[in-house]
């Protein structure tokens, strides 16, 4: 099985291939997961029985070739991306393949009419792009979804017959994940349990909505003592921090960039909070839940509304409205749910779990059914490059 993600970052995506790697290592498959990445945070949390694949091309021709090259010496394989660049160089690849066996999937974490409408305001472009989407998706074995409204948008965005659909969760729930929420962390607002602290966390992007938060903070503060933290880093940075200094909201906001270990914040947090103007299927969300934390998010396209059970687990607010979001924050504060039922809400988003939905999926079954041990903190297994042996 081939996890082929090239363009490999610090987000939501590339934590879930490496959660997946781990499961479906566990599940009895040999896995190889292939990145043009360095050594990072998750790629170190890869299981040893996964096999770390360093792709050493640079443009989309040569990454596709050392996948070619790869699979050609392989028997049938699964082959899975996340991420649309190389979910384009992957159907390059499958083109020219001869007949093997090899069976391509495409990973959809995202609604994507909402993201054209974003990206591609006028509709001449919106138009080409959802053209070529249709294209691209067409020549995959089948698509997966990591929410039912992903799903349904693919249907109605794009015209993708349900049949070519599957819908499997994020493995957003490590096995774990209580012992790294457990991990001391060296902040003094986290050990102050006198002043609640708002969090949120994710790429400081203008899908995030983070103004609207400020905003929301804002009122919140003008009510009470509070704190917010943002983890995560991006480019709008600058901006959110000139917001919250003209909001008068400055000290008690603190933006903290990237953190190793969010599960530890999180389980610290008085209140998380998701803002966002679309997410498919937000891992810190159901983070937050196994952590135990009380949540609130903005009722966007699509994943809070199906993680949160249409709100039983957390408040849904509209999106873009801070008076409603600074109104559900005071009282998730005030009044927050148990954690260990906040905490049976995201089992079914653990690794295992999600595991079967991806074998599923791919028309497998596990090899084996061993619960899903924590990643080893031993060195993954290295490919020399995508034409060396595998181990």
């Amino acid at each position: 099985m081939v996890l082929f993600i090239p363009s490999y970052g610090d987000g939501g995506v590339e934590r879930n291939f490496v959660y997946l790697a781990n499961g479906l290592a566990h599940a009895g498959y040999p896995v190889t997961l292939m990145t043009s990445a360095d050594r990072c945070v998750f790629l170190e949390q890869l299981h040893p029985r996964v096999d770390l694949c360093r792709l050493a091309g640079a443009s989309e021709r040569e990454l596709a070739a050392e996948l070619l090259a790869f699979l050609a010496g392989q028997p049938p394989a699964v082959v899975m991306t996340g991420q649309h660049r190389d979910d384009c160089i992957a159907m390059t690849a499958k083109r020219q393949l001869d007949r093997g066996g090899h069976r391509f999937f495409i990973s959809v974490g995202t609604p994507l009419s909402q993201q054209a409408r974003e990206s591609h305001p006028f509709w001449p472009k919106r138009w080409w792009y959802r053209r070529r989407l249709r294209a691209l998706f067409s020549r995959c074995d089948g698509l997966i979804a990591n929410a039912q409204g992903v799903a349904r948008d693919l249907t109605t965005f794009l015209g993708v017959a349900p049949s070519r659909i599957a819908v499997a969760p994020n493995p957003a729930v490590p096995p774990d994940i209580l012992t790294r929420a457990a991990a001391p962390v060296d902040h003094p607002w986290l050990s102050d349990t006198a002043i609640p602290v708002v969090m949120a966390a994710g790429r400081l992007s203008r899908v995030k909505d983070f103004p609207t938060l400020l905003e929301a903070f804002a009122r919140l503060r003008a009510m009470r003592r509070c704190r917010l933290m943002i983890l995560g880093q991006g480019r709008q940075r600058r901006k959110l921090e000139r917001l919250a200094r003209t909001l008068g909201v400055a000290s008690d906001v603190e933006f903290t960039g990237f953190v190793d270990n969010p599960y530890a914040y999180l389980a610290r947090a008085s209140v998380f909070v998701v803002s966002s103007l679309r997410e498919g299927g937000p891992n810190v969300l159901i983070e937050a839940l196994a952590c135990g934390t009380p949540v609130v998010a903005t009722d966007c396209p699509y994943g809070p509304r199906e993680i949160l059970e249409s709100g039983r687990w957390g408040a849904l607010v509209p999106v873009g409205d801070a008076p409603a979001l600074a109104e559900a924050i005071d009282a998730a504060l005030r009044d927050p749910l148990p954690g260990a039922a906040l905490k049976r809400a995201a089992e079914r988003y653990s690794v295992e779990q999600s595991t079967r939905s991806y074998l599923q999926a791919f028309g497998l079954m596990p090899l084996s059914n061993p619960a899903v041990p924590a990643a080893d903190t031993a060195r993954p297994n290295w490919v020399a490059n995508a034409g060396g042996a595998v181990r």
